[in-house]
């Protein structure tokens, strides 16, 4: 009989097991560590501005400590670099870039390179990263927007929990995704989805219960930042509640009418224009067509597998480079007919990577109380929008977690009222819920503290740049830096180059950078380039040749 040995992860749910077990019992086991704790935050959470303020802060100084053990992140996902020329652009005071004449030699994934130079990805994690650059570095944005999100979990919580237990929320939010979380440790993004579902179902909140003009321009502000960070899943998670936002208006009991159009529908309607207006203008600015989004065109130029089970596939299309060819008729034709037949495996994968990012080990057992939920009315609504999320991650083919990033204030509003009713369980009249709800926070602190742990020793690396050796682009371009002169880098690539480990990448004004890099294409296209930037010192990187130096004199094969 073939035995299994015991891998790590097994050993973790069996310690996991174990921990979960003690308070059954010994279920008030921490009493004189525990009760002061929560009279001490119990008070804290009163002051609700000040709690927002506190965990703002809190997140922007746990991780500036961070510092000299986790330093500022290094790009190493084409989504990164993407988002980073849209900072570039952006911090440069424009909405786009005009098109290079060399285009070929820079054309690169997630990137347009006609009608305009621009990234195709929706403006506002561009944005935020380009706030970051005019304070000093891009990551500034990213450490504001974690903590701002951190904040904005913590200000929506309370609209529909207690004080104490919106406080609770605000503080796992903190831990999950003010530390070792990918969102505060790349340019990916996934906090500025993540602020504008928290403002959106705040300002819901507050409305239902004691409208004001400013909850109105909040909630609207929120759906601005989803229109410009996450459309479809932003658009998923309006829908419900733009439903129980009309049901509200024809409440007669409520508010008069005048008031209600006075306070909360005007400031609305007045967001949305706005937002309606900046999206068609950026569009036209980018696309050439006010209703045309830049991943639209993208993915009429370079796929032919779209981006949902229900749209039809092309023939392959041709490109000007094999990496393109790799990515787009390969990895990602794989995936679209993967999906379809593994559905069901499909949507165990997405939910594994969704719980590593929101969630902790343990912590899903309490969605087993998610039916008593329902009894609660104000649940109620936040129960219908995760379904409709639920419903929206599995069409599409491919997801990462930050797909979800609109729904994070409500997981965390639904966890929190999970643990609330989990903490007045008691069994033979003993409090087993009371127990059992402090040990899955306990559980929750030692997971960040092994995984802070497993970082500062380089044990697990972040994200893919470390397994994928793309940290070596910006060894490569340190060096350069330290030298006089501007260069330009042209990219040679072995014949079986993985399309994931891309170098060539650019900023947004491509002719004055300090740095250009190029793909090497046939020899009509470099003398192009080599004439092109004839006063410039020209460079010749091999990513794949791990015989050669960082970077050499270039001379064609």
């Amino acid at each position: 009989m073939h035995q299994r040995s015991l891998t790590v992860p097994s050993v973790a749910w069996l310690v996991i097991i174990a921990l979960l077990a003690f308070p059954c019992f010994l279920p008030r086991w921490g009493q004189r560590f525990f009760l002061p704790c929560e009279a001490a935050l119990r008070r804290l959470a009163t002051r609700r501005t000040l709690v927002v303020v506190l965990i703002f802060l809190a997140a922007i100084l746990l991780r500036i400590s961070l510092l000299p053990l986790i330093p500022v992140p290094q790009p190493g996902i084409h989504d990164e670099f993407s988002n980073l020329l849209a900072a570039d652009t952006f911090a440069h005071g424009r909405l786009t870039n005009p098109p290079h004449p060399l285009w070929l030699s820079f054309e690169t994934f997630h990137v347009l390179m006609f009608p305009t130079y621009c990234s195709k990805y929706p403006p506002a994690q561009g944005m935020i990263l380009a706030l970051g650059q005019l304070l000093g570095h891009p990551w500034i944005g990213v450490l504001l927007s974690c903590a701002a999100l951190c904040a904005a979990i913590t200000w929506m919580l309370q609209a529909w929990l207690p004080a104490r237990w919106a406080l609770l929320g605000g503080l796992i939010a903190l831990l999950k995704f003010a530390l070792i979380s990918y969102w505060m440790n790349s340019y990916w993004g996934g906090a500025a989805p993540a602020i504008g579902g928290a403002l959106l179902l705040g300002g819901l909140g507050r409305i239902f219960r004691k409208p004001r003009a400013s909850d109105a321009l909040l909630l609207g502000l929120g759906l601005a930042i989803l229109a410009n960070s996450r459309p479809y899943e932003g658009l998923v998670l309006s829908v419900p509640a733009a439903v129980a936002f009309l049901l509200w208006l024809k409440r007669p009991a409520a508010l008069p009418w005048s008031i209600k159009l006075r306070r909360i529908v005007l400031p609305l309607a007045a967001c949305l224009a706005l937002t309606a207006a900046f999206i068609a203008y950026y569009n036209w600015r980018l696309t050439g067509d006010a209703l045309l989004m830049p991943h639209v065109l993208d993915k009429h130029t370079y796929r032919s597998t779209g981006e949902f089970l229900w749209d039809p596939i092309k023939p392959p299309l041709h490109y000007h480079n094999p990496q393109f060819e790799a990515g787009y008729n390969v990895f990602y034709r794989n995936i679209f007919h993967r999906t379809w037949k593994e559905f069901g495996h499909i949507l165990g994968e997405k939910y594994t990577n969704f719980r590593e990012v929101y969630l902790w080990p343990g912590a899903d057992l309490l969605f087993l109380l998610l039916p008593l939920l329902f009894r609660d009315r104000r649940m109620r609504l936040l129960l219908w929008e995760l379904a409709a999320m639920a419903v929206a991650i599995s069409a599409v083919t491919w997801s990462l977690p930050h797909y979800l990033a609109p729904a994070t204030g409500l997981i965390y509003a639904l966890l929190v009222q999970c643990i609330r009713h989990l903490r007045t369980l008691r069994f033979s009249g003993r409090p087993v819920g009371l127990g059992l709800s402090r040990m899955f926070l306990v559980i929750l602190a030692l997971t960040v503290g092994t995984g802070l742990y497993l970082r500062v020793t380089d044990s697990a690396p972040w994200l893919w740049d470390a397994e994928m050796g793309i940290s070596r682009r910006a060894s490569v371009s340190e060096k350069l830096r330290r030298l006089p002169g501007n260069h330009l880098v042209i990219v040679r690539y072995g014949p079986l180059h993985d399309f994931n480990e891309e170098w060539v990448y650019n900023a947004a004004d491509i002719d004055h950078s300090k740095i250009v890099w190029a793909r090497e294409m046939d020899d009509e296209q470099n003398q192009k380039l080599l004439a092109y930037f004839h006063d410039r010192r020209v460079w010749l990187v091999q990513p794949d040749d791990d015989t050669s130096d960082d970077f050499e004199p270039y001379s064609p094969e």
